[in-house]
């Protein structure tokens, strides 16, 4: 009788881990940093800190209704220019650079660092911040080479600084607004979920579904 030699224990299979899909969100965390927004993991596109820009917006109409208020009470419009070429290079960094390097949303950034981040698309807020570069070269334009009168530029700034109130102050963004409403890509994640988010009839009382 052939005698067969004990077979060892075979060892457990090791388990299997999901692998992420190719393309997947996560993925885009090993690519470059877009120049506008950042990959968060989750999302398919670079977004931004929607409670960091609207800390930003504030630091800029304060930084700017201060030297409004200068012009229109003293005539002096120096603080007015001062503050006209930074916001440009404000916008310009936010561009063109980074919106990682941009004085006011790092400052935004930190002052609302205890806050859940509200991530909203970054394309979305290109065209507000072009219309606020404009703006802002427009009014330096009006004051310098071109030699406007002071009220041309007073109201430039009085317009942009409305925008500003409008943003930090009630969270609306026109340039998100038109975006939204006239782009080709829709964007999917904006404030206050409005890309979705569909307001009860008037007279019916929120309701909050698990």
């Amino acid at each position: 009788m052939t005698s067969h030699s004990p077979q060892p224990p075979a060892s457990p299979r090791e388990p299997q881990h999901p692998q992420r899909p190719h393309g997947s969100a996560a993925s885009h965390l090993d690519h470059e940093p877009p120049t506008i927004g950042q990959w968060v993991d989750g999302l398919t596109v670079p977004v931004i800190n929607e409670r960091a820009v609207r800390a930003s917006a504030g630091i800029l109409f304060l930084a700017g209704f201060s030297a409004w208020m200068w012009a229109m009470t003293t005539g002096t419009l120096r603080p007015m220019q001062m503050f006209g070429v930074f916001f440009a290079f404000e916008m310009m960094t936010r561009l063109f650079v980074g919106t990682a390097w941009t004085p006011t949303l790092m400052m935004g950034s930190w002052l609302t660092r205890r806050q859940r981040p509200e991530w909203v698309d970054a394309s979305s807020k290109v065209l507000a911040w072009r219309m606020g570069l404009g703006m802002a070269l427009a009014g330096c334009f009006a004051l310098g080479w071109l030699g406007l009168p002071a009220a041309v530029a007073l109201t430039l700034c009085g317009l942009c600084l409305a925008l500003l109130y409008a943003e930090t102050a009630f969270g609306f963004c026109l340039g998100c607004a038109l975006a939204q409403r006239f782009a080709r890509t829709k964007p999917h994640h904006c404030a206050g979920d409005t890309c979705t988010y569909t307001p009860p009839a008037r007279g019916t009382q929120h309701s909050v579904h698990d």
